[in-house]
């Protein structure tokens, strides 16, 4: 399957199709005259790695520790040394492959050597599939504040192969569920409701499909954010304030990220939502520091002046912008 994103000069297509890893040479189209340089974390299974890596002929790779602590600029300098070193040029590439920091840490490279050099994403987690791969958003973090120095570089092409999901451990697949029942609440009540009855894991391909275009829908109306793909922070606002609150590793991004939509939930929703969070393992509360909670939120980049611009949800498949306070937003956690 295709689905295209059309973004006039900046389209490129998403390839979903089971085995389309094995074939990423061809699939994602670069010549074999280019140089590549695969990017990826240690996390990625070698099988998959080995799959994508002998479709090249000049590939390199690069291999950082998996996790978001490696989501900062130490690893981002080791990149773009490895591609000088390489003496890669405008007309070589950079390719992806693993989650949603190696698809960051991979573009936001790719975004800036050289002003930018083409950039390929083939997503190996559940996560990075179903919201991070495209959009063309790349960063790094700065201190425990996610994503603060970024650019916008959208793919020349993305694979998307639910094969690779076999290999991944049953809560890392949680936590990409979260982003795919966001994209439910805010936008797919039939996709909310594939979670409502259980059937997410069993309905893998349809999630991560109707995701998708819940995603390209977005970002084709509002490539830089500046106004309709704000919707895709439902949940993020808070989530990323306890994330930043924790320790590394205690909560992964998605369980955040669930745990953060509770509170912007209408009451007439809130309880199935809660209800569809625990049919998915994800978790429903969490005992935070609320201090650190507030100052990671009053940094965050959505922050306007003293408060946010945060979004709701009254009714499943449907969202609101609302500005507002800090302390509002404490008390709705």
């Amino acid at each position: 399957m295709i689905i295209p994103i059309d973004l006039g000069e900046k389209s490129y297509e998403i390839i979903l199709e089971r085995g389309a890893a094995k074939k990423a040479g061809r699939l994602l189209g670069i010549d074999e005259s280019r140089k590549v340089l695969i990017v990826t974390d240690s996390g990625v299974p070698r099988e998959h790695l080995d799959a994508v890596a002998c479709s090249f002929k000049r590939k390199s790779i690069f291999v950082f520790p998996e996790g978001e602590q490696s989501k900062n600029f130490d690893t981002y300098r080791e990149i773009c040394e490895t591609l000088m070193k390489l003496s890669f040029t405008r007309k070589d590439a950079v390719v992806a492959v693993g989650g949603g920091v190696t698809g960051d840490m991979a573009g936001f490279a790719a975004a800036t050597y050289m002003r930018g050099i083409d950039f390929y994403n083939i997503p190996t987690t559940l996560l990075s599939q179903v919201d991070s791969s495209i959009g063309g958003k790349t960063a790094i973090d700065l201190g425990r504040i996610k994503n603060i120095i970024g650019a916008f570089h959208q793919p020349k092409r993305v694979i998307i192969d639910p094969d690779v999901l076999t290999t991944l451990p049953e809560r890392h697949l949680r936590n990409g569920l979260a982003e795919a029942l966001k994209a439910g609440i805010i936008m797919d009540k039939e996709l909310f409701e594939i979670f409502e009855r259980g059937e997410a894991e069993e309905k893998i391909d349809e999630v991560i499909e109707r995701s998708l275009r819940v995603k390209k829908r977005v970002v084709e109306e509002d490539e830089k954010e500046t106004g309709l793909r704000k919707v895709l922070n439902f949940g993020h606002t808070v989530g990323h304030g306890i994330e930043a609150s924790v320790p590394f590793g205690e909560l992964y991004h998605g369980e955040c990220v669930a745990l953060g939509m509770i509170p912007m939930c209408g009451e007439a929703i809130r309880g199935r939502v809660v209800s569809a969070l625990e049919k998915t393992g994800l978790p429903v509360s969490y005992p935070f520091d609320r201090e650190k909670v507030r100052q990671a939120v009053c940094h965050d980049k959505k922050s306007v002046e003293q408060g946010v611009t945060a979004v709701f949800s009254d009714e499943i498949g449907s969202f609101v912008f609302k500005d507002t306070t800090i302390d509002e937003l404490m008390k709705l956690i």
